[in-house]
């Protein structure tokens, strides 16, 4: 993987939305430091998160974590947990893992378009020695 020159961090990028106060951010960019070694690999100036609650500390609160960098498309991760600390690590777990899963797929294992090389293209083998039980 190559150096960002400027990476990513939560800090950074994450700002709050509906449901959130200026004040929260601190205490949310601390629960979501984890993502930060995930985010290194990202350009800081084209990565964004915002965080967001709709009906707080209400039955039924809906936490919602967008995520968006540039070239990919948006992941939204979300959490209906009653208890809102538990919500925003599962919103923040999410996040992680589906990112990973996004590093995977562009990976040549599993994409199919940088794995398969044509036969036309492939190169011939040279055999260094004739194929057993066949005469010269």
């Amino acid at each position: 993987m190559t150096a960002v020159a400027n990476p990513a961090t939560v800090q950074e990028c994450l700002r709050v939305g509906a449901g959130f106060s200026q004040g929260d951010l601190n205490w949310l960019t601390e629960q979501f430091g984890p993502l930060d070694s995930r985010l290194a690999g990202f350009h800081a100036d084209a990565t964004e998160l915002e965080i967001s609650v709709k009906d707080r500390a209400a039955r039924g609160q809906k936490v919602t974590l967008e995520c968006w960098i540039g070239g990919r498309d948006k992941i939204v991760t979300t959490s209906s947990e009653d208890d809102l600390h538990a919500a925003i690590m599962d919103v923040r777990d999410d996040l992680r893992r589906r990112l990973n899963d996004a590093k995977t797929r562009q990976e040549p294992r599993h994409n199919r378009h940088l794995r398969d090389v044509p036969h036309d293209q492939a190169e011939p083998i040279e055999l260094l020695e004739p194929p057993l039980g066949r005469p010269e």
